[in-house]
């Protein structure tokens, strides 16, 4: 099967899956596993977002879905010659991919276009089920998922006498988002509660005055797309009275993908650092201003 992946997540997916030479084509954001930069791009971002700044790309892209501008340019033609039997996309988000409805509308192929589309972690794991039973191996599918389970397992056990820490997740930074979706799931499993986001829920915009009020432990900066060094360049944080942290988001968070299981071990090391070992993750320490 000729597979062409618009959406990050579900290259992953398909390379976990052991399906990465069936790969024809992605996304310009799809730069995991290795073996996929190379690659052709047949979508690309509307919106320069490397030499911007959060805000910068915030004000972009309330502009452009504003005037109903589309966030993403498909090259139709090229798309169209590497004549794919699959197009895996997503409807969850409009500024994260192409939409499902878009490529149909946009593109005359024969190809079966299928939206990815997960609130949480259990959806998640469906979807990676589901992927691999419409794929033809369904073996593989659980084996990906026992081992997500099984890290998951893991720290649910380290942390389960464990105190629970507040912690606020930045998945943006001007203007500062909460989170949603899984992430706060993800820090509850490892020993956290998140101040400000909701589980299941899109995130949404919040102040950092907001924030401080809500009394963090721990603050850590995960911008959607960024990976820890952008985020801790980036980051201009207020007065805090907690540690803050910059993860990779773009490899460990945002992606709704099994290395969210690693995602979930290092939360659980940040948070509880005298219970759970690190797990290797790059993270970014900042130190914003004491309180007084």
């Amino acid at each position: 099967m000729r597979i062409c992946s618009l959406l990050p997540s579900a290259t992953e997916i398909v390379a976990e899956l052991g399906l990465v030479e069936s790969l024809v084509g992605v996304s310009e954001e799809c730069d995991w596993p290795a073996e996929v930069r190379g690659l052709p791009i047949v979508t690309a971002s509307r919106v320069e977002t490397s030499r911007s700044t959060s805000l910068e790309i915030d004000k972009a892209v309330r502009e452009a879905v504003g005037d109903g501008r589309p966030l993403y340019a498909i090259d139709r033609e090229l798309l169209e010659s590497l004549q794919p039997d699959l197009i895996l996309t997503q409807n969850l988000c409009a500024v994260c991919a192409v939409s499902a409805d878009n490529v149909s509308e946009l593109c005359a192929t024969d190809a079966e276009v299928v939206a990815l589309d997960a609130h949480t972690l259990a959806e998640i794991e469906d979807r990676i089920l589901w992927l691999a039973d419409l794929l033809g191996v369904s073996a593989r599918g659980r084996t990906v998922i026992a081992e997500m389970e099984a890290k998951i397992t893991a720290v649910r056990r380290r942390v389960a006498r464990a105190p629970t820490r507040s912690v606020f997740v930045a998945e943006w930074l001007e203007p500062p988002y909460a989170a949603g979706h899984w992430i706060p799931e993800m820090v509850q499993i490892a020993g956290g509660r998140d101040v400000l986001g909701h589980a299941g829920a899109p995130s949404y915009p919040t102040s950092w005055e907001m924030v401080r009020e809500a009394r963090p432990e721990l603050v850590v900066v995960a911008p959607c797309g960024f990976d820890h060094k952008r985020a801790a360049h980036e980051a201009t944080l207020p007065p805090f009275a907690c540690r803050a942290v910059a993860v990779d988001s773009n490899a460990y968070y945002a992606r709704p993908a099994p290395r969210l299981a690693e995602g979930i071990a290092q939360l659980a090391f940040l948070i509880h650092p005298n219970l759970v070992d690190n797990p290797g993750l790059p993270y970014v320490e900042l130190v914003p201003p004491t309180m007084a």
